[in-house]
């Protein structure tokens, strides 16, 4: 099945965090952050006023508590607003 978004909605995913530091010290459970770095699956196709500035495949920051979490297919996405979207990250 998939996740066609609306108006000036973008489909993501968030991208796993390491699981160790620079300096090879592995993390524990919960030591890890929540990832803010997310992949862009689907783009919708904007509104009069919003112009889309990603694109399918773009990683993206996103802020820490944007968005609507989903569950589809057994797979866990989120779908947030263009605004919502902080900067792509090369």
């Amino acid at each position: 099945m998939n996740i066609k978004p609306l108006q000036d909605r973008v489909v993501v995913k968030m991208v796993e965090a390491e699981e160790t530091t620079k300096g090879g010290i592995i993390l524990s459970g919960s030591a890890k952050e929540k990832p803010e770095i997310a992949e862009v699956l689907e783009v919708g196709p904007g509104k009069k006023d919003v112009a889309m500035e990603v694109k399918k495949g773009d990683k993206i920051l996103i802020s820490k508590y944007s968005g609507t979490n989903v569950k589809l297919d057994g797979q866990e996405y989120i779908i947030v607003k263009m605004e919502d979207i902080l900067a792509v990250v090369d």
